[in-house]
């Protein structure tokens, strides 16, 4: 048995794109546009990781999702999560449990999937902003 993808359902592509791919730092590896379906498929993974994807599902005609938490939650591995959660802070991306600790934060997809995001190795020194930021909604 192998571990192929993770389908998340999503309901505005162009958003869920920009998101996944020009935010978070995810590559594109494969679309399919089904007219007969009337769904497009898009598959995701991280740089260097093309085993472990996500599969977006965007169906044409429009469905209303809620709030996905009895999906769950995609996990990353990051490089350096200080870095990453800066970059999606400027790019608009709520911090919904910032990485106080060091080690883990927490961020939700335009669809409201969320996004665990994980230090690589050893938790990071505490830095402000990071320490002194509370947590925002829920994750």
């Amino acid at each position: 048995m192998k571990y192929l993808h993770t389908m998340v359902r999503v309901t505005d592509i162009d958003a869920s794109l920009d998101f996944y791919c020009n935010k978070l730092g995810l590559n594109e590896l494969n679309r399919y546009d089904s007219e007969q379906g009337r769904f497009t498929l898009v598959f995701l993974a991280a740089p260097g990781d093309d085993e472990a994807q996500v599969e977006l599902t965007h169906n044409w005609d429009p469905e209303e999702y809620d709030e996905g938490r009895n999906f769950g939650h995609l996990a990353y591995q990051v490089d350096d999560i200080y870095a990453l959660c800066q970059k999606l802070m400027d790019a608009g991306v709520t911090i919904h449990r910032p990485p106080r600790d060091g080690h883990m934060a927490f961020v939700r997809s335009p669809d409201n999937i969320s996004i665990e995001l994980l230090q690589k190795g050893a938790s990071l020194s505490p830095q402000e902003p990071w320490v002194s930021m509370e947590s925002e909604g829920h994750w």
